[in-house]
């Protein structure tokens, strides 16, 4: 089960969104002991792009995952 404030990423597209695997956001609320969460997507700049429900299999804690976030231009 993930934690409040975990960085997550997702492992799936979100239909009817912009996001898509692999974003990356925060934990900001656990429904159901852990079966869904509130994510918060944020910019690079830091701006909150949006927050959206999630269940417990569409995202993936980041813990022990070392890479670099980076920025894709072309989707940018």
């Amino acid at each position: 089960m993930l934690k409040e404030f975990e960085r997550a990423y997702l492992v799936e597209d979100l239909s009817d969104t912009s996001f898509v695997k692999g974003d990356v956001g925060t934990v900001v609320m656990i429904h159901e002991n852990g079966a869904g969460y509130e994510i918060e997507f944020f910019a690079a700049d830091s701006s909150t792009l949006g927050v959206e429900t999630v269940t417990a299999s569409q995202v993936k804690s980041v813990e022990g995952i070392k890479r670099v976030l980076h920025i894709n231009e072309k989707a940018a």
